[in-house]
């Protein structure tokens, strides 16, 4: 190390132990200990249906509405493109069309034939774990975006 100009390095420093500082500091087991577990041991069933219905109706209500603008677009896109191709501004090769749509069909015959990728089985194993976990947050939440839906 180098000197400073305050004085010398006598050379004794004290190491710190983490785990033992972490022990003593009730806010760390809080976030990261073993109190950070399912929501079924933290929060009371009422506070675990409310917290999942109303982000449930947030998230149904949400997407009742792009859903809605999204169908519009489309339907407006297809209405546009039929305009166009029965006044002439468009013509549409329906052959091609034809030859097309059975090569997807042939792809998604094969894709069908195999197996469901690792990285899906995980990630629905995944969910159901958290479901499992989360019963009444889920529950809440399920019948929060149907309520969210049709409102």
């Amino acid at each position: 190390m180098a000197a400073t100009s305050q004085g010398s390095f006598d050379g004794k420093l004290e190491a710190l132990d983490l785990a033992e500082l972490t022990k003593k500091q009730p806010w760390w087991r809080k976030l990261f200990g073993q109190e950070s577990g399912p929501s079924a041991e933290k929060y009371s069933v009422a506070t675990q249906l409310l917290i999942g219905g109303v982000t449930g109706w947030c998230t149904g209500f949400i997407f009742q509405k792009v859903g809605k603008l999204a169908a519009t677009a489309v339907g407006g896109g297809f209405f546009l493109l039929q305009l166009a191709n029965h006044t002439g501004y468009i013509k549409v090769d329906w052959q091609r069309v034809e030859k097309d749509m059975k090569k997807a069909k042939e792809q998604l015959k094969i894709r069908k034939n195999n197996q469901i990728p690792t990285e899906v089985k995980s990630k629905a194993e995944e969910v159901v774990s958290f479901v499992k976990k989360n019963v009444l947050v889920t529950g809440g939440f399920f019948g929060g975006f149907l309520l969210g839906m049709a409102s």
